[in-house]
């Protein structure tokens, strides 16, 4: 698989993780635990699929390394809990 293959392909698998993510949250029954809950996992299981989208899209190869470790350090906080 070539760079760009992977790159499509990686970012399809994160959009669907994030949908999957939006999904299992609407689940959540509606009390206010839940809610701080909820707003955690969406934002967590969104913002990784978003900082890898925005790495593919610099404009140069500092820019792109830069945006992915913002994305791998992102990834690693989201991770560790």
């Amino acid at each position: 698989m070539e760079n760009k293959e992977f790159a499509k392909a990686l970012e399809k698998r994160t959009r669907k993780f994030a949908v999957s993510i939006i999904g299992l949250s609407t689940n959540l029954p509606n009390t206010t635990e839940a809610r701080v809950i909820r707003n955690q996992l969406t934002k967590a299981g969104s913002s990784i699929g978003a900082n890898y989208r925005e790495a593919n899209r610099s404009r140069s190869k500092p820019d792109f390394r830069s945006k992915i470790r913002i994305c791998e350090s992102e990834a690693s906080k989201h991770n560790t809990g």
